[in-house]
């Protein structure tokens, strides 16, 4: 009988544990999706506080010769005279310098196997410009469209405020669609877009995303990226608000990519993506609490509060698993309070959802998308398991599709 109460209360302050736990992902997750459906506000004017800066433009491609040229064009009519359009030919074994050069960027080519990543052909990059630095550096990825307007709006920003500037990053759905990339494309909105957007109406730094980032040169040129982290934009995020530069959101600038229709590519990616993510996550979440609390900045606080939520595919996941076993303990006799509070932060997670689909998802989006989410979830289950045991921690770069995009 003691023994028998013995595990009983262990196992509900094992639960309890877990769903006080999951608690603060699900409030914060809720906070933002809340946040971001608030009406809008006035954007700043920033863009008539500065002039418009002198830009260079960092584009890294490691054989991207079948879907560069698009990006370039999106680019060419956004430069004025006193810009540069820069295309770094990392490590390739393709067309992808000639391609570049023909649709009148500036090409610079860096071969060094041993050195692989979007990280060490930025850092070329930087190295590239730093004879003759411009006021503000874009970096964009070969595979997306730079929509008109961009450049000049984050780069303004940028040098108006003296911080890093995100713009919105999209990404489109291949031709043909499986239901899982329209449902892929749905949480990418949510994380690039919706969440971002709350932070912004909060007055909140965002985290950098990777394409459609604009940097002061007083502030990039002091961070080296030399390295070959699978989620270089994260860590570059966390170095640079540690050292005073918190990211700034753009709303009203925006890069779309696309989704790869390949299954092999689509796994890969979001392999890549979604390990990274996790193992910076646990290793930064601590670095940021500490230096919240030594520099007593809540912007720090609130970057690592955004950075302690898991994929979404991941946190229900773990609530589903979560609340199966309360449940089931609650039936052999433990207490029904962990039960309780694990069926409060799934109505959290739902009203946030389907609020965030009806306030933005519903014309690219349909309702039958909602239903095949749990499909998407079995799908990415594997890519959990996978990194328990085997996380992926090298730079592979996603096997393009036939068409433009990624």
């Amino acid at each position: 009988m003691i023994v028998h109460q013995f595990v009983i209360l262990f196992v509900e302050i094992v639960l309890f544990a877990i769903a006080l736990g999951l608690f603060v992902p699900v409030s914060i997750f809720f906070i933002e999706c809340s946040a971001a459906l608030l009406p809008e506000f006035q954007i700043q004017s920033y863009y008539a506080l500065v002039p418009r800066p002198r830009v260079d433009i960092l584009v890294p491609a490691h054989n991207e010769a079948a879907g560069i040229d698009a990006t370039l064009q999106s680019l060419l009519p956004q430069l004025v005279e006193q810009d540069r359009l820069i295309v770094i030919a990392d490590n390739c074994n393709d067309d992808t310098a000639s391609v570049a050069h023909k649709a009148g960027a500036t090409v610079i080519s860096r071969q060094d196997p041993e050195r692989r990543g979007k990280g060490y052909a930025l850092d070329y990059g930087l190295q590239f410009i730093a004879k003759n630095p411009p006021d503000v550096v874009v970096m964009v990825d070969a595979d997306c469209i730079v929509y008109p307007g961009a450049i000049a709006r984050i780069s303004r920003l940028a040098l108006a405020t003296a911080r890093p500037v995100q713009a919105v990053y999209l990404l489109t759905q291949p031709p043909n669609p499986q239901p899982k990339d329209i449902v892929s494309a749905l949480a990418f909105m949510v994380k690039n877009s919706v969440r971002p957007r709350g932070l912004g109406k909060l007055d909140l730094p965002c985290l950098l995303m990777g394409s459609g980032m604009a940097f002061p040169w007083q502030i990039i040129h002091k961070v080296s990226l030399a390295s070959s982290n699978i989620v270089e934009d994260i860590q570059l995020t966390m170095d640079l608000a540690i050292a005073g530069y918190s990211p700034k959101f753009c709303l009203d600038a925006l890069v779309m990519g696309t989704l790869p229709q390949q299954q092999h590519a689509a796994t890969s990616q979001r392999t890549r993506w979604e390990h990274g993510y996790l193992q910076t996550m646990l290793k930064q979440v601590p670095r940021l609490l500490k230096a919240s609390y030594e520099q007593k900045r809540f912007d720090l606080l609130a970057i690592a509060l955004d950075l302690c939520v898991p994929p979404l595919s991941l946190l229900v996941t773990i609530w589903a698993t979560a609340i199966a076993g309360a449940t089931l303990a609650g039936v052999l006799g433990s207490s029904w309070l962990p039960t309780i509070l694990l069926v409060v932060e799934g109505l959290l997670i739902c009203i946030s959802i389907v609020a965030v689909w009806v306030k933005f998802g519903r014309t690219n989006f349909p309702l039958r998308t909602m239903l095949t989410i749990p499909l998407y979830i079995l799908w990415k289950i594997p890519l959990y398991l996978a990194f328990l045991f085997q996380p992926q921690t090298e730079w592979i770069r996603t096997q393009r599709d036939s068409v433009v995009g990624e």
